[in-house]
């Protein structure tokens, strides 16, 4: 009998270890983040309810790009599942790379629609086919200083010079008005992110959605050298020059941020993530005193945020995809992005958005929520990088005085259009 029960336990112990030896798991490449880490401390939960073993390989955006094309062309990758920035959006989806999610979604009835609708356009669907489910947003919006705002000799000071009351700017006049009033001695009425091509690339695109511009018509020409992109560079440039600390037109976001941050700027157009940030007394002398709103546009109301965001895909080249929608299912469910959210991460989903724990933790929630819902995309196609490049270099050169705002976004519209032609978008 007892050799009969050791022989069973024997049986059971090289099962086991079987079981362990080929446990699934699913591999997934991801930007070194605060996102990325409130996914991270999550995934014990999903281990525990589905057995399956989530590794991340944790990168800087730099690297991501490299890493992930020789994998994505492979006829089997490493990776079961990635997440997408919209900047590869048009490309990757181009190309062929990524798995159509919709049979899926509607064989478990998965829904799409608690989504803030400018995220499913920026990062899930392509040409009506879902390919992402947004993972977390990036938009931009509006840091400023509510304390300068209440100060009763601001406010006296403000009325006398412009005969308007002193509150948070409800309009794009409104702020530039602003800006050059608190712009006295060492404190700066803004902080611009200048450096080439990324910051000023995002940055400046607030300045002319809040001119009421836009890149491009709806057959795609470039829509950059008229009034409304001429007057947002002209105002980018003297913010930069005349109202901004010294060196801005080289600052990436961390050095722009920490200006703000160290009582240097009344305001400062940013990425949402950086709300949280600008309350940690470790980082900030300015903890309690700032607060985000949407970038203010022509009329009160009317949002100029640029919108950004990355979503998740389970690309062609997955070795196992079935359980890489297992993990998405998962991870962007209400439960699990409203603990995401609580961590202190950027929802995409309007339901979580809308959830009274997070807007009792986080009460600008609902100043994200309006960022997102009024905000605009930056054009989305193959050659999103390369527009990039192309803006980047052109702003700092008229940031820098060496070109004129109509040359340098003529320069960009010429070349914006030579790479919509390329990629077949231009009518």
């Amino acid at each position: 009998m007892n050799m009969l029960k050791q022989s069973l336990m024997g049986l059971a112990l090289a099962t086991a270890l079987s079981t362990a030896a080929h446990a699934e798991s699913v591999n997934i490449l991801m930007e070194g983040v605060p996102d990325t880490e409130y996914v991270k401390a999550l995934l014990p939960e999903f281990t525990k309810e589905t057995g399956i073993e989530v590794n991340l390989e944790v990168v800087n955006y730099a690297e991501m790009h490299t890493k992930l094309v020789p994998q994505l062309v492979a006829p089997t990758g490493s990776y079961s599942a990635i997440v997408v920035d919209f900047y590869w959006v048009g490309e990757f989806t181009k190309a062929g790379w990524l798995q159509p999610l919709d049979d899926r979604i509607k064989a478990d009835g998965f829904d799409t629609s608690v989504y803030v609708p400018k995220l499913m356009d920026l990062v899930g669907q392509v040409d009506g086919v879902t390919y992402m489910l947004p993972f977390y947003n990036y938009a931009m919006g509006l840091l400023y200083r509510t304390d300068l705002l209440a100060d009763e000799q601001n406010k006296a000071d403000y009325l006398a010079a412009t005969g308007e009351e002193l509150g948070p700017p409800k309009t794009w006049g409104e702020y530039l008005q602003q800006v050059k009033f608190f712009t006295k001695g060492d404190m700066k009425g803004v902080v611009n992110q200048g450096l080439r091509p990324d910051p000023i690339a995002m940055e400046w695109s607030n300045y002319l959605f809040a001119n009421g511009g836009e890149y491009h018509d709806a057959d795609w020409h470039a829509t950059l050298n008229n009034p409304a992109g001429i007057a947002a560079l002209d105002q980018y440039t003297t913010n930069v020059n005349e109202y901004g600390p010294l060196g801005s037109a080289s600052f990436s976001f961390d050095e722009a941020f920490n200006v703000m941050a160290q009582d240097g700027a009344y305001s400062y157009i940013t990425y949402n993530f950086f709300r949280a940030a600008i309350d940690d007394p470790s980082k900030s002398a300015v903890a309690g005193k700032v607060e985000i709103m949407p970038v203010p546009g022509q009329e009160p109301g009317v949002g100029a945020s640029l919108n950004g965001a990355w979503g998740w895909a389970i690309p062609k080249s997955s070795p196992n995809p079935d359980a890489a929608w297992t993990f998405l299912k998962w991870v962007e469910s209400h439960e699990i992005a409203k603990q995401r959210a609580l961590q202190g991460g950027s929802p995409t989903r309007v339901d979580v958005f809308d959830d009274a724990d997070v807007n009792a933790k986080y009460p600008y929630t609902g100043a994200m929520k309006d960022m997102l819902l009024t905000s605009h995309n930056f054009p989305v196609f193959t050659y999103t990088p390369q527009l990039v490049e192309v803006l980047g270099r052109e702003l700092s050169l008229a940031v820098a005085g060496e070109k004129s705002s109509a040359d340098a976004l003529a320069t960009v519209e010429t070349e914006m259009n030579e790479l919509a032609k390329k990629d077949g978008k231009l009518k």
